[in-house]
């Protein structure tokens, strides 16, 4: 966060927010604007945004010392992709909050297909969280892949119920015919294999899902079979 500059400047006003009541008004800073509302911003990649919610990370009383109107700045879209419109139009909705960091990955992913690491850099840098805690956040949670995903995705539970009931042996089958762990694509990128710690399909263990699709009570040999239909 930065002091405004001293140039003068129009008014700021506060994006989407609501008025408070009570103990929480005093905890409001006055006004917040972001850097690409005043004159002369040459970053044509710059967009509106919101960043009062970024504001509650403070604590009360670094609030109370915000006599000024407070700027914050987010980098520029990575490139004239109009995919990066979606991810722009997410933060803006979730107020550039620290907290939205998953939802955000989910929204990039969705877009791209899968986060690499200007998407990484480019979501640290926006909601101002360290780049190594949106790595660890994206290695952590086995629906987020950091590399291009094959035409076709086959995720395996892993979850407690799945691994009982024979999840091992599956995923050691596909190994076996197609060449590929968890988080791998084939070599002609026709298959993408992933696995998910839980599916909340216990009654049905060992639970698989084709391209969006979940099937239950599934053996070895029915997964390679189906993969082989791609």
């Amino acid at each position: 966060m930065h002091s405004a500059p001293d140039i003068d400047q129009p008014p700021f006003t506060t994006i989407g927010r609501r008025q408070p009541s009570g103990r929480r008004a005093e905890r409001q800073p006055r006004s917040v604007g972001h850097l690409s509302t005043v004159a002369g911003d040459r970053n044509p990649n710059e967009g509106l945004r919101s960043a009062v919610l970024g504001l509650w990370s403070l604590t009360p009383p670094g609030q109370s010392r915000l006599a000024h109107p407070v700027l914050i700045t987010k980098p520029p879209t990575p490139s004239d992709d109009k995919r990066w419109r979606a991810v722009d139009a997410r933060m803006l909705r979730l107020g550039y909050s620290a907290d939205a960091l998953i939802e955000v990955l989910h929204t990039v992913q969705q877009a791209f297909g899968y986060l690499d690491d200007v998407a990484l850099s480019y979501v640290a840098a926006s909601l101002n969280v360290p780049l190594s805690k949106v790595y660890g956040v994206a290695t952590f949670y086995s629906l987020f892949t950091l590399k291009p995903q094959g035409e076709h995705t086959c995720v395996v539970c892993t979850g407690t119920a799945c691994h009982i009931n024979g999840a091992g042996a599956i995923l050691a089958r596909i190994r076996e015919r197609f060449k590929i762990a968890p988080k791998q694509t084939t070599a002609d990128d026709q298959i993408s294999l992933l696995t998910a710690r839980c599916l909340g399909a216990c009654s049905i263990a060992p639970a698989v899902v084709y391209d969006g699709e979940a099937k239950g009570k599934q053996t070895p040999e029915q997964v390679v079979a189906h993969l082989e239909e791609w």
